[in-house]
């Protein structure tokens, strides 16, 4: 039976229609600059955490740097053993490997509700919007669902538990630089909507014409990924679209736009997207680090340059704008004007589908005070959340921030 989901037949309807005339060809938003060599971006030693105060505090400057400056970054020993990962990857494999029909219907086959498997973006409303590529989706609280499928659950529930924990640690010490308590995550998510995703990219004959992952920025905290040997992700930076390269040892994070927000664009939640490949089949997974739905999100420093927002409201503002045009609209419908309110009135939340959109999606300011940001850095080497110092550097960006908003 065929494994894989009808994704040329979903592209060849999308296209016709196009041709009809009954469908608007969405213009190419990403005519931007593409860069061919591969960027390696920082790779930080999680161990040195492990080591005395001096290589510990360095380390988490490296993460705060990382963080503030790229958006991305990747780590080594991270406490997940390499045999552990490739582990998972086998048996992701086994899953896809069965018949589309089975994925299709996963209620019968994995003992999960069938829409946790996605393949070629069901949204989409235009050829350009299709993914090639097909995932499961799955709460981290349904790992556990899994009973029929023994060896599939319990390495999963091994992977997810290592990679909440590094979630968590990485989002205290991202906190910490910015003077949140070191429990402000852990109770806003042990509990929450994070997630495990199991990646599959087909090859594709079409690789020129679609993207096997279309570019998008994640709608949490931190995202966790490994991507054995061989890549498609890229990055936008400075406008620049850049290839990353794999590193088979090392785990790969990124900034949310949940913490974006939390950190007041101090740290970057930057766009990204995975290119389609001709003739490779390339598989990987991912950990969502997300709160629950009644958590209120809102800038730590001050003033906020967003409103205030609960996490269902985001999720349900990015649903409909997805529904009505294939894409994400994302932070720039929290985005405060210059002079706007807080965020609520009358002591009633934000209904963030009023909120008037603002250019852009990525959501930050490129233009903020690199001095301002500096201080704020400088203030990590002898602070972690409660010296003058670390008070004036953010004093400091968020004024300016205020200004550039």
């Amino acid at each position: 039976m065929e494994i894989e989901p009808p994704l040329e037949e979903r592209y060849n309807e999308l296209k016709k229609e196009e041709l009809n005339g009954r469908r608007i060809i969405e213009a190419d938003e990403e005519a931007i600059e593409e860069c061919e060599e591969e960027i390696e971006l920082p790779v930080i030693d999680l161990g040195q955490l492990k080591k005395g105060n001096l290589e510990r505090e360095e380390c988490k400057k490296e993460i705060v740097e990382a963080a503030m400056n790229w958006g991305f970054f990747q780590v080594i020993n991270h406490g997940v053993a390499e045999k552990v990962l490739n582990a998972m990857i086998n048996e992701q494999k086994k899953v896809f490997n069965q018949p589309f029909v089975n994925k299709s219907l996963s209620g019968n086959f994995l003992n999960l509700p069938s829409t946790h498997y996605r393949w070629g973006n069901p949204v989409a409303i235009s050829s350009s919007q299709i993914s090639w590529s097909e995932a499961f989706h799955i709460p981290v609280l349904e790992v556990s669902t899994l009973n029929h499928h023994i060896t599939l659950r319990t390495t999963m529930e091994g992977v997810v538990k290592k990679l909440g924990s590094l979630a968590e640690k990485i989002s205290e010490i991202l906190g910490q630089s910015l003077g949140i308590k070191s429990n402000y995550f852990k109770e806003r998510c042990e509990k929450g909507k994070s997630s495990f995703r199991m990646n599959r990219y087909p090859p594709c004959p079409i690789a020129s014409q679609v993207y096997g992952l279309i570019p998008h920025t994640d709608t949490d905290y931190l995202t966790i990924l490994y991507q054995p040997q061989i890549s498609g992700l890229q990055l936008m930076k400075s406008a620049k679209w850049f290839p990353v390269k794999p590193n088979p040892q090392a785990l790969l994070l990124n900034i949310g736009d949940l913490f974006q927000v939390v950190s007041n664009d101090i740290f970057r939640s930057l766009k990204h997207r995975v290119v389609a490949s001709v003739g490779v089949e390339r598989y990987s997974f991912a950990y969502f680090y997300c709160p629950s739905d009644d958590v209120m999100i809102e800038s730590w420093l001050k003033p906020s340059i967003y409103k205030q927002f609960s996490y269902k409201e985001y999720r349900q503002q990015i649903e409909k704008d997805v529904e009505k045009t294939g894409n994400k609209v994302g932070l720039s419908r929290v985005k405060k004007k210059l002079g706007g309110s807080n965020g609520s009135v009358g002591g009633k939340k934000l209904a963030i589908d009023s909120i008037e959109e603002e250019g852009g999606s990525g959501g930050f300011s490129h233009d903020s005070d690199k001095r301002a940001r500096l201080a704020l850095h400088a203030a990590t080497d002898a602070a972690w959340g409660g010296s003058q110092r670390l008070r004036r550097a953010k004093t400091a960006l968020s004024g300016n921030q205020r200004c550039s908003a």
